[in-house]
């Protein structure tokens, strides 16, 4: 059997992540395996054309990931404490593409990430970060949908 010594999960701070923990938890305890949670904050430059100078973006995007760093840490500990190997990143652009980069230069042998269940409009205009994950990841990819997860 696949051994999954590098779990990655992506992360983006919301409520619904909470309820992925445990199947990240279990996968990890099976397999002995490093936990890396991924929190990947959006770029503004698309901002820069409307007249938004580039200070104000770059400074707005700094407290975006120091405020994330925070954030993950928390999570970090409030989920994961009692887990040994867990590495927390904040790392800024487009979410599956990060995603992808990260499996790239960090081993990942696993992703598990929640999807939002978007649809009609919503995934026209948000598209899905976990659909473009599983369609270009080199890793097998567990997808958890935290609205219809029953762990009871």
């Amino acid at each position: 059997m696949k051994e999954f010594k590098h779990i990655l999960f992506p992360v983006d701070l919301s409520e619904t992540n909470e309820k992925i923990v445990p199947f990240v938890q279990a996968m990890a305890e099976k397999f002995d395996s490093t936990i890396h949670l991924l929190f990947v904050a959006r770029v503004l430059n698309y901002f820069s054309g409307i007249y938004v100078p580039d200070v104000s973006i770059i400074s707005f995007e700094n407290s975006i990931v120091k405020g994330a760093e925070k954030k993950l840490g928390e999570f970090e500990n409030q989920h994961f404490s009692n887990h040994q190997a867990t590495r927390g990143s904040v790392v800024s652009g487009d979410a599956a593409e990060e995603i992808m980069n990260y499996i790239k230069f960090n081993k990942i042998d696993l992703v598990i990430m929640g999807t939002h269940g978007r649809k009609g409009l919503d995934k026209v205009l948000f598209g899905s970060v976990a659909e473009r994950v599983v369609k270009t990841a080199p890793v097998p990819v567990m997808v958890v949908n935290p609205y219809k997860t029953d762990l009871g």
